[in-house]
This record gives C-alpha cells, sequence and structure tokens, in this order.
C-alpha cells in the first residue's frame, strides 16, 4: 500500500531487486551460522550508493531525504536485518559530522564514509550507563602533546571489528555533577580486524540471541591516544548535544527496519498459510488465520506510515523527536507482535531454524531495547505531549 511519488518507488524496486537477488538468498544460512555480513555485499552497497544517501553532494555524497533512506532500509532489512543496519552506523557518525563536525573534519572523513571506504561503528554504552547517557564515565583526558587519553569500558559497540572508525562519548570534565555537560565526541580511528590494538584497546565479543550477521563487542580503553583534532566541533562539552541531534534520523531509521523485518514475516506468514492444509484445506482458509493475517499487516502499514511521516517531517526541517519517537515506540511493539504470530501460523515449523520466520522473531525482540528502549521512546513523547 503507497501513496508515494513515482521516483520512490523506484528506489524502492531497485532496492528489492538487490535484496532479493544478493542478499535473501544467504541471509538464513549465515544467520543460523553466526556469520558475519560477506564483505563483498558490503561493498555492493557502497557501490550502489547506499553510504552516500544521507551526505551532501560537496562532501561526495548523495544528498537523498531521509525518506529515500527509509525506503532502502525497510527493503534491505526485509532480506535481512543486519544488512539494513549496516546503514544505521554510517547515519550516525555522518550526522555527528555534519552538524557539529568542522568543516576540515567534515572534509576529512565524510567523503570515505559516503564511499564505503570508511565503516564506522558507534561507542556510546557503557556496563553501568545506557539510557542514562549523561552518566556515561570513560575518561579522556587532554595532553600536552595535542592529544587525549582514553581510559574507561565500552559496550555493545556493533560492529566495532570491522570498523575503521569509532564515533565515541567521553568524560572531558571529571565532575560528575556536570552530567552531560561534561561529555564530548570523538572519531576515534582503528584498523578493522578481530584484534583489535591491544594493549590500549581490548575488545571481547557478546554472543546474542539473534541480530546475526554483525558481531557486538565490550571493548576497554586503556591510555588509548585520540589526536586532539578528533574532537567533533573542536570544543569540549558538546558531545551530548551533537548526540541528540542526531537521535531522530536514528530513530526514524530503527523504525524503518522493524517495518522491513515486520513486512518480510507478514508474508512469511501468508506463503505458508497458503500452503500447509490441514483438515483438507489450506490454513489460510480458516477465519482464526486470516483474523491474524487481518491484524498483522493493519499492524505493518501502520507502522509504514508513522515512518514515512515521521522521515517527511525531517525532510522539511521540522522538529521531530515526538514522532521519530512515536514510529520507533509503535514500531518496535509491533514487530514483536507480527513476527510471534507469523511464528504461530507456521506451528512448530515456525520453531525451526530452517525457517526464516525463526530469524524474524528473534530479530524482532531487539527493537524494544536498541537505539532507546521503549520505556525511553514513551518518555519522550510524554515529555513533549506535556510541554507548556
Amino acid at each position: 500500500m503507497s501513496i508515494l511519488p513515482a521516483e520512490y518507488e523506484t528506489l524502492r524496486r531497485e532496492t528489492r531487486r538487490f535484496a532479493e537477488k544478493v542478499v535473501a538468498p544467504i541471509a538464513q544460512e549465515l544467520y543460523n551460522r553466526e556469520a558475519e555480513i560477506p564483505m563483498e555485499i558490503i561493498k555492493q552497497m557502497a557501490d550502489l550508493g547506499y553510504f552516500a544517501m544521507a551526505i551532501p553532494e560537496q562532501y561526495g555524497g548523495l544528498g537523498m531525504d531521509n525518506l529515500s533512506v527509509v525506503i532502502v532500509t525497510e527493503e534491505l532489512s526485509r532480506a535481512w536485518l543486519s544488512v539494513g543496519s549496516v546503514m544505521t552506523r554510517t547515519l550516525i557518525a555522518g550526522g555527528l559530522l555534519l552538524t557539529g563536525g568542522t568543516e576540515e573534519q567534515k572534509q576529512r572523513w565524510l567523503p570515505g564514509i559516503a564511499a564505503g571506504e570508511l565503516l564506522p561503528a558507534a561507542a556510546f554504552t557503557e556496563p553501568n550507563a545506557g539510557s542514562d547517557t549523561a552518566g556515561m564515565q570513560l575518561r579522556a583526558v587532554k595532553q600536552d602533546d595535542h592529544t587525549y587519553v582514553l581510559n574507561g569500558q565500552k559496550t555493545w559497540i556493533t560492529f566495532a571489528n570491522r570498523a575503521h572508525l569509532m564515533t565515541v562519548l567521553a568524560r572531558t570534565d571529571p565532575d560528575m555533577s556536570k552530567r552531560h555537560r561534561g561529555l564530548s565526541m570523538f572519531m576515534v580511528e582503528k584498523e578493522p580486524g578481530d584484534g583489535f590494538m591491544p594493549p590500549h584497546l581490548l575488545g571481547e565479543r557478546i554472543p546474542t540471541i539473534g541480530y546475526h550477521g554483525m558481531k557486538s563487542f565490550s571493548l576497554s580503553f586503556n591510555d588509548f591516544a585520540v589526536p586532539a583534532e578528533n574532537l567533533i566541533g573542536g570544543r569540549e562539552g558538546q558531545g551530548f548535544y551533537q548526540l541528540m541531534a542526531v537521535y531522530e534520523v536514528a530513530r526514524i531509521q530503527t523504525a524503518a527496519r522493524a517495518v522491513g523485518v515486520a513486512q518480510a514475516a507478514l508474508e512469511a506468514a501468508i506463503r505458508y498459510a497458503q500452503e500447509r492444509y490441514q483438515f483438507g484445506k489450506p490454513i489460510s482458509e480458516f477465519q482464526a488465520i486470516q483474523h491474524k493475517l487481518a491484524y498483522m499487516a493493519t499492524q505493518v502499514e501502520a507502522g509504514r506510515q508513522l515512518t514515512y511521516y515521521a522521515a517527511r517531517m525531517k525532510d522539511q526541517g521540522k522538529r521531530c523527536d515526538l514522532e521519530a519517537g512515536m514510529a520507533k515506540l509503535f514500531c518496535a511493539d509491533m514487530v514483536e507482535y507480527v513476527t510471534s504470530e507469523a511464528m504461530q501460523i507456521h506451528g512448530g515449523y515456525g520453531y525451526a531454524l530452517e525457517y526464516p520466520v525463526s530469524r524474524y522473531w528473534r530479530d524482532g525482540r531487539v527493537f524494544r531495547i536498541f537505539e532507546g528502549t521503549s520505556e525511553i521512546q514513551a518518555s519522550v513523547i510524554a515529555k513533549r505531549l506535556l510541554e507548556k
């Protein structure tokens, strides 16, 4: 169901063609092996311009709008959530540079990010600070040699092993009473590889029940030196505000990822219901199954339209933290419901690893946790509603 202009539908068809031809045929087998996305796929994504979409042309990008990013994200995630999620890191790193970086920093890093030559990761969460962003404690201390030395821990850094760059939120003012005013954002350069750079940067993988295709890590920074010119914006104390400025886009894109996974689950459930016979007829002819499909489809379309609306508001330059929060909150609940119902329609086969619906179900659960928990989204929405 769509009322989008023709150019967006063309973009959808082209992305779906790539996703169905290149990504979907290998997704289930690699997922069950907990293997990473082949670098050849990431290279093809770069060649197709997916990493360049949100970056202005003057920095080597395509200068496309957020609605285009949402449509591409949805189609890639429909084939394999992790493939759609590779773009998230690009959006966050690119957004931090575009909204808060100096012109020199933009010229230095954005062209490589747009070309897929520099793959980013985001290091914000800490073992004792997740939703409480202002409570981050990893320290960055400025030295006389024009470097900052980082000491502390970060966790849940997805794609950290393959990344060339990490956006790291660190405390430059040790006074914890300063809270968010004492945080700064750094571009941390590293070599890709599971070995990281011991002894200054030690990494340990976090095993997960789903979201396979990109590994997540806990990292320990031990006297890790970062050039002072890698401080985004060149001024301390701006990191929290820089991060908040990119959260609208990140949450809209996350909602689009949820829509993609839910759409895949809905399509799988429809196919199975038409193929599976019980009591002499396809189970799609039973009213109980029909009602499940009807509610699932309605939920998916509602989530899609919420997401598109938030993207359009962002493209019009309007404040949309409320709409982005609503899209993320609704779609996180929606994808969990739709994937669970899709598994129920599959019956026992839904619990089998050979059917992709088990993958959708495991991936669907993560949306209520990452990119801001559902409880945080609800707080953001309520705060806006109660503003005077």
